[in-house]
């Protein structure tokens, strides 16, 4: 008898489910509004309910989820989206759809990038050994809301997780620098250049390390030269001027090896080549 139980139980599954879709494709779209959904337990509450069978159950929660989400007539239908999705990640954590559909939905659909973050957060959390959770989060935080400090520390999560795409620590090496950690964007940067398997990646780590080191020398450059200007009111006609003064222990070189362009009138030093093409 308790060999046939799970049987029984994705029938009955099977039939709850086609019974109740039949019920929703038969009521007009303007009055379904899901607002009962509020009383559906916390997953953890329910898990207990599925006689074992959590996957199975989240299975159909996540069916039922996708049907309900892709009907635009639902006015409300996003005001429980959390909860309904929190649903799904309790009765099986290790099931990696829902984790990036719910996300997707909260972000074109809903326009809800914190929950996305969230969920994807829940599914690395539960799933540390899937790179994608952190990966899409650092795409979600760079692209969407611009924090490059949430999307440095996604990008660094899962670059930090075998199987990553070589372009994370590419993406992550980006974050650094714009969060100015200067000398880990060089050193991730430099990383990428050794390990890199073509000469197209190697091209873009060079470009970048020539940019990082360009971007602290020309501020290191910039704060001597107005150090020169206060003590004697005016810049020096030359950068070297500033080693003879004692504000620098010497005129620091590009990537290449040439002198960084000076304008003695404004101040003003800027690299000889665009760093994206040198």
């Amino acid at each position: 008898m308790k060999k046939g139980l799970p049987v029984i139980f994705l029938i009955l599954c099977g039939l709850a489910f086609m019974g109740f879709k039949v019920r929703l494709d038969h009521i007009p779209r303007s009055r379904v509004f899901g607002s009962s959904i509020i009383y559906l337990p916390r997953g953890t509450f329910l898990k207990p309910a599925t006689l074992g069978f959590s996957s199975l159950a989240a299975d159909l929660v996540y069916l039922w989820a996708i049907q309900y989400y892709s009907t635009p007539e639902i006015t409300d239908r996003f005001e429980y989206l959390d909860h309904i999705f929190s649903i799904i990640f309790e009765l099986d954590p290790r099931s990696l759809d829902p984790y990036e559909t719910g996300a997707i939905i909260s972000v074109y659909e809903a326009e809800n990038i914190d929950l996305a973050l969230q969920m994807l957060e829940k599914g690395y959390a539960n799933n540390p050994d899937q790179w994608l959770f952190p990966f899409q989060a650092g795409h979600y935080a760079q692209y969407f809301l611009k924090d490059f400090e949430r999307a440095k520390r996604y990008y660094g999560q899962a670059a930090a997780i075998e199987g990553a795409p070589a372009q994370t620590k590419r993406l992550y090496a980006n974050a650094l620098f714009e969060t100015t950690d200067y000398q880990t964007s060089w050193l991730v940067w430099q990383e990428v250049y050794e390990t890199a398997e073509d000469a197209r990646t190697r091209k873009i780590a060079e470009n970048h390390l020539y940019r990082v080191k360009a971007t602290v020398d020309i501020e290191t450059i910039k704060e001597a030269l107005l150090t020169y200007k206060n003590r004697y009111g005016h810049f020096p006609d030359e950068l070297d001027r500033l080693v003879q003064s004692g504000l620098l222990p010497s005129v620091p070189p590009d990537f290449d090896g040439k002198n960084y362009l000076y304008d003695p009138l404004t101040g003003d030093v800027g690299t000889q080549a665009q760093w994206m093409k040198r």
